[in-house]
């Protein structure tokens, strides 16, 4: 597969100013930013009567250490006639069960997939001491389930708080197949759709209430979904939404066929959104963007720009908002495809399925699924970003494996196979998630379930394991830490593929400040 990688025009600067942590979404006017409507501390250690998450992204880093970790663990498509989990993982150093699965919470049903996950509340609603952080929203990405798990009565040990059951989700929005969660300022959860009841595209978002978890609706008006859907970020201080897309469920489900993407079955579009008027304003094509999944505005709530991480192109794209009000796109890394011999393709690309960008909106991390690489970049200029960091965690084109690069335009040989504490990592790296002091990243290897078993056979077989790498944060650069590693081929059931992660007090990609 070869692309024409095209250039876009310059960016436009973006602005700065004070952070601040509203109490709603009416605390901002269409036209300005306004000041947020009620008082609100400098810092989180100030603040005698705050609600969830942090004052600033820069507070939010000097938070406290991860201790434990949770993730969704899959069994559709392994062969296990299991429930999906949710683990429980020990990461701190000074504890006895340090790297090992404390806790697993089975979901009550079969073949949901769960996928991605977020908070009933989080940062969006610190300036609302009435809000707490207590249940972990996970929604299922076939079944179109919503688990709501309580992570509060016992971190260590969380229990199942209610079950939304999709016949509720389709008959108040005709949604299905659910994706990304976030917590909204108005204490609501909204959880973004791929497809509708018969696994046609539909980009819709689904509202939850934030204390009953009873669904209100669709965010969007009547009629007005996204052709496609997948990830969403909003940024209220600028009045707007981006979301991405994936492609039409039934594209995807069973497995990727690239005369899919022939027929212009995959997404290549980034939709603009007016935060207020719930509505789409703006379409963006993306040249040399196929299949955008993660998007990720700065952390800085009055940032006009973020980045998007286009899967199938391998690029990451810059979107940011011009001076007449209109948003822009450019691409600003591209990873080259490699010629290879015994694989699907006769180039292969590099998939790009994760983005991060740390707190201080510094450095941008990803992941290149098929290639085996993670990757760290300074974005200090965000039009030019420059590669500080690239490890190797496995991937297609090790060797000794079945796949022969012929062309590398990066790579002078093959990478070696990781093993790490005896264990050869099967799959790729792909979920990440930073350390809120950026220190640290974790790193697991599965993707979807179906997407697993084609490309990576093993990875269904061996099952996916979580990396943790050490990051420099002064000049930069990633060190794989090899004393650490949660082997999920050893699960009592059998080989389970474990998912998205999140820390107790939120992260880098579940909180969003206003």
């Amino acid at each position: 597969m070869r692309l024409d990688w095209g250039r876009r025009p310059a960016a436009l600067p973006w602005p700065t100013g004070m952070y601040a942590a509203g109490c709603g979404e009416g605390a901002f006017t269409l036209q300005s930013v306004a000041q947020p409507m009620c008082p609100i501390a400098s810092t989180a250690t100030k603040c005698g009567n705050c609600g969830p998450g942090y004052s600033t992204p820069l507070e939010a880093m000097k938070g406290p250490r991860e201790e434990i970790v949770y993730l969704p663990c899959i069994y559709r498509n392994t062969g296990t006639e299991a429930p999906d989990y949710l683990a429980t993982v020990d990461v701190d150093p000074k504890s006895p069960q340090y790297c090992q699965v404390i806790h697993r919470l089975p979901m009550p049903n079969l073949k949901d997939e769960l996928h991605h996950s977020g908070w009933n509340t989080c940062s969006s609603c610190f300036g609302d001491s009435s809000k707490s952080r207590t249940k972990l929203v996970l929604p299922s990405l076939i079944s179109s389930r919503i688990y709501v798990v309580d992570v509060s009565s016992e971190p260590r040990a969380p229990k199942l708080h209610k079950v939304i059951e999709p016949k509720d989700i389709h008959a108040k929005c005709g949604l299905a197949f659910l994706h990304t969660s976030h917590c909204l300022a108005s204490g609501e959860v909204m959880i973004s759709s791929l497809g509708d009841l018969k696994g046609n595209g539909k980009g819709g978002f689904v509202l939850l209430d934030g204390e009953t978890f009873e669904v209100k609706g669709t965010w969007e008006r009547p009629g007005g979904a996204a052709p496609l859907g997948y990830d969403f970020w909003y940024q209220p201080r600028h009045n707007v939404m981006i979301s991405t897309e994936w492609a039409a469920p039934n594209v995807l489900r069973d497995g990727f066929n690239p005369a899919d993407v022939e027929a212009g079955l995959y997404g290549s579009h980034l939709y603009v959104w007016d935060w207020q008027r719930h509505e789409i304003v703006q379409t963006l094509s993306l040249k040399d963007g196929l299949i955008p999944l993660e998007i990720r505005f700065l952390h800085n709530p009055d940032a006009a720009q973020g980045f998007v991480g286009c899967a199938l192109s391998s690029t990451i794209q810059r979107f940011y908002k011009n001076e007449g009000g209109t948003w822009s796109v450019e691409k600003v890394i591209q990873v080259p495809p490699k010629k290879v011999k015994g694989w699907l393709l006769p180039e292969m690309p590099g998939l790009i399925t994760d983005i991060l960008l740390s707190l201080d909106d510094r450095f941008l991390y990803f992941s290149n699924w098929l290639h085996g690489d993670l990757r760290q970049y300074d974005v200090s200029d965000p039009q030019r970003p420059r590669l500080t960091g690239q490890l190797f965690l496995g991937g297609s084109i090790v060797k000794g494996g079945p796949v022969q690069v012929l062309e590398d335009q990066e790579l002078k040989s093959q990478p070696e196979p990781l093993v790490v504490k005896g264990k050869r990592v099967a799959g790729g790296p792909q979920m990440i998630q930073l350390s809120l002091d950026g220190k640290r990243l974790y790193v697991t290897t599965s993707l979807y379930s179906a997407w697993d078993k084609q490309f990576y056979p093993d990875l269904i077989r061996e099952g996916s394991v979580m990396l943790q790498v050490d990051v420099d944060t002064v000049k930069g650069g990633l060190k794989l830490n090899p004393n650490f590693l949660v082997d999920f081929g050893k699960e009592p059931l059998g080989p389970a593929l474990a998912h998205e992660l999140r820390y107790p007090g939120g992260d880098c990609s579940s909180d969003i400040w206003i």
